[in-house]
Formats: structure tokens, C-alpha cells, sequence
């Protein structure tokens, strides 16, 4: 190998780390200048779609596993939940299912595309209980037989002869007592008990008899 053959071979991979050096300094240079690095590093640093909807309870869907949530807008915004979401009222959890029509709340929510949202928390500014503008006054009594228990999500279903299957829901300041009913009831169980209507075959409970 010819001097001049050595010098160009050391000179080239000597060359070769600033080229590269070089050549990406350019294209960061690009990138900032057409905001794409910045564009790059808040979807690595920020979720995207990640955000918070408030407003009232209009109703829950335990077997659709979704909230209704009109926001002070008017707009009525569908969030999906799952086993895994909890509802936070006053530092204590509660089920998805125990939200009542009515509750002022704030869901932190993700888009997951196509206008779908799902909610991981939900926090319970007010309740309706509270507020003394809940429809919970007019209660009525059921019975009929047990069919189902989703003791994850809170709820059972009852077919009862007078209106047929319905969805019994369990509100977030039940009493022990009637916990410890809920939590023993079994599938074929005949119940008494209470409760008042929001609407969709659903039933809010009050008491079991």
C-alpha cells in the first residue's frame, strides 16, 4: 500500500464521525426549524389524548359499562369505564356503578379514537344526595328473583313479575347492613327492597327488606 493510499484510508475514518456529527446537526437544525422535533418529543413526553371532562350524572350503563356526563355546555359526552376505573368521594372508592343521576364530576379521560373515551378515575365533586335536587324521593318497593351479581361493578339483576328484569344498582353511601346483604346474595335468591328508577330498566337502591 502506497503512502498516499495509508493517508487517505486514515484520513476518511477519521472523517467519518464528523460527517455523521455534521449531517445530524443539520437535520435537528431541520426539524426545529419546521417544529417536527418538538412535535416528536411532546408526543414521547406528553400522552396524547389524555384530558378531563366535567359536569352531571346523567346516567350509568353497568352492562355497556359507560357514563353519560352532560358537560356545563349542554353536550352530553359518553365515557366507557372498566373493573379497573374508580370513583373517589370524599377519599374513599367506590364502583363506576354507584354514580347517581345527578353527581357533579370530573372524569380524567383518553381518547381511543373514533370519539370514544374511557375514564381510569373519576372524582365526585358533589353529590346529589347533597344537594337536596335529587329524584330519590320517590321511592318504590320490588321484589322478584335474582339472575345476576357483578359485585366488580356493583350491581345485580332482578326479575320482577310486576316490570320485569331490571338492574340494580348500589349508590355510594349504602349501609353496612345491607352491604352485607348485597355481598351474600347468590344467584335464584328471592329479594325485597327499595329503591327508585332512573330510567333504562335501571333501579337505584335504597334498602333491602
Amino acid at each position: 500500500m502506497s503512502f498516499a493510499q495509508m493517508c487517505s484510508k486514515r484520513f476518511s475514518r477519521r472523517a467519518a464521525p464528523r460527517v455523521l456529527l455534521a449531517a445530524g446537526l443539520v437535520t435537528l437544525a431541520a426539524c426545529s426549524s419546521t417544529g417536527g422535533l418538538g412535535n416528536i418529543l411532546s408526543s414521547v413526553l406528553s400522552p396524547a389524548g389524555a384530558n378531563q371532562v366535567s359536569g352531571d350524572v346523567q346516567g350509568v350503563d353497568p352492562r355497556a359499562q359507560q357514563i353519560s356526563i352532560r358537560q356545563s355546555n349542554g353536550q352530553t359526552v359518553q365515557v366507557a369505564y372498566d373493573n379497573n376505573t374508580k370513583v373517589v368521594y370524599q377519599n374513599q372508592n367506590y364502583s363506576p356503578a354507584s354514580l347517581e343521576r345527578g353527581d357533579n364530576v370530573t372524569a380524567s379521560i383518553q381518547d381511543n379514537g373514533n370519539g370514544a373515551y374511557y375514564t381510569s378515575q373519576v372524582l365526585v365533586n358533589q353529590s346529589v344526595r347533597n344537594t337536596g335536587t335529587g329524584t330519590n324521593t320517590n321511592v318504590q318497593s320490588f321484589q322478584g328473583t335474582v339472575r345476576q351479581i357483578d359485585r366488580a361493578n356493583g350491581f345485580f339483576t332482578v326479575d320482577d313479575g310486576n316490570v320485569g328484569r331490571i338492574t340494580v344498582v348500589l349508590p355510594n353511601n349504602l349501609s353496612r347492613a345491607d352491604i352485607d346483604r348485597y355481598n351474600g346474595l347468590r344467584s335464584g335468591d328471592a329479594v325485597r327492597f327499595s329503591g327508585y328508577n332512573t330510567g333504562n330498566g335501571q333501579v337505584q337502591l335504597q334498602q333491602f327488606y
